[in-house]
């Protein structure tokens, strides 16, 4: 069985829980691990060391906000060293200029910076402090370095319509290519969902105007987006496929297929810390559980469809269906598909009056 798994391409290291902001969005679990439990220097430059021989080739820096770490910048060193590629994923807090010129020459190829929104107020709003002056000055520090940049607008009901306004930032600034990516609703952004979809109308305006800009920045910006999955026709093969291209591992060393997996009740996770990497990957039942197709059910087991999605996401699943081997419901041929039907219909139908006044957000702690 294990020739027949592909070495991992990319290692998604979860530095830490920790951050400034408090996103509505945050992608991560519930519940928080402490900074007590976090993995040492020592064994993280350890994981990066396996991570090559395992044939890893990039390693993505994240959180939390990784710039936490005060070690930040061994961190970057250890992983560059033997040939990858690494990116930092980051809000820009906390950093400044010399810490921003060690990580490039500690060998940092890459920085994703997040942004809130294009407005100073709607940033705020959505991050629980203010953050968008920081995040404009570190865009200008970046202007002396040759390092790869890219902007992440994570995009929601409140700042769809800021689009025109986030596309300016990019432009007047060195970022090569930008992500402009619908909140997805795993973590705090499931337990905000009913406040962060978009309408339909809002999201068909959107799709039109990013694919007129697409072509007129073609050859100079590169432009991304990604509709919420609840909108889509066929899920996304959420990471490439489970345990078939990435490995995600979170603060305290636990091994995941993917961000949001820890939702799915009845899977034990390994540790980095009493398991190696290579072992993890091929051995693991966590890894195992989803991984090809004979966990599949109809009608994914006879889809044609099944080698392009894989199924969809399996924590999309359980969250939404109640059973992590259904058809991911997003899906037009799930049978669960009027669930999210119905989410939708909530959400186009109510008045604007009550979709766009100031909601009582769920802000995302920071964990002790």
């Amino acid at each position: 069985m294990t020739s027949t798994i592909p070495n991992p391409l990319a290692l998604i290291a979860e530095l830490t829980h920790r951050c400034p902001l408090h996103c509505v969005y945050c992608s991560n679990p519930l519940e928080l691990q402490s900074r007590t439990t976090e993995l040492t220097t020592e064994v993280w430059s350890r994981v990066f060391k396996e991570a090559a021989e395992a044939g890893v080739l990039q390693a993505d820096f994240t959180g939390g906000e990784p710039l936490a770490r005060p070690d930040i910048v061994e961190l970057v060193c250890a992983a560059r060293s033997p040939g990858r590629y690494v990116n930092l994923i980051t809000s820009g807090l906390p950093l400044d200029e010399a810490k921003l010129a060690a990580l490039v020459d500690a060998g940092l190829d890459h920085i994703q910076l997040s942004f809130q929104g294009a407005r100073e107020d709607t940033a705020n709003e959505i991050s629980g402090t203010k953050s968008h002056a920081q995040k404009l000055r570190v865009l200008e520090w970046l202007r002396q370095h040759g390092i790869a940049v890219t902007l992440n607008f994570v995009i929601h009901r409140r700042n769809i319509d800021q689009l025109e306004q986030m596309l300016a930032i990019a432009e007047s600034s060195c970022a090569t290519r930008i992500e402009f990516a619908n909140v997805q609703y795993y973590g705090w952004a499931f337990a905000n969902r009913e406040n962060l979809l978009p309408t339909r109308e809002q999201l068909n305006r959107s799709v039109e105007f990013l694919k007129r800009e697409q072509e007129r920045l073609q050859g100079k910006i590169r432009i991304e987006f990604v509709v919420p999955d609840y909108y889509a026709k066929y899920p996304k093969p959420c990471m490439g496929g489970w345990g078939r291209k990435l490995m995600l591992i979170t603060p305290s060393g636990d091994a995941l297929p993917c961000h949001a997996a820890q939702v799915i009740p009845g899977l034990a996770f390994e540790n980095v810390r009493d398991r190696s990497l290579h072992e993890i990957w091929e051995q693991s039942a966590a890894f195992q559980k989803f991984r090809g197709e004979a966990w599949m059910q109809e009608p994914c087991k006879t889809c044609d469809r099944r080698e392009l999605d894989f199924g969809g996401c399996r924590c999309q699943a359980w969250l939404l269906a109640g059973h992590a081997a259904a058809t991911d419901p997003v899906c037009s041929l799930s049978p669960i598909r009027p669930k999210v039907d119905a989410i939708l219909t909530g959400i186009n139908a109510a008045p604007p009056a009550q979709l766009f006044v100031k909601p009582a957000w769920l802000y995302r702690p920071n964990p002790a």
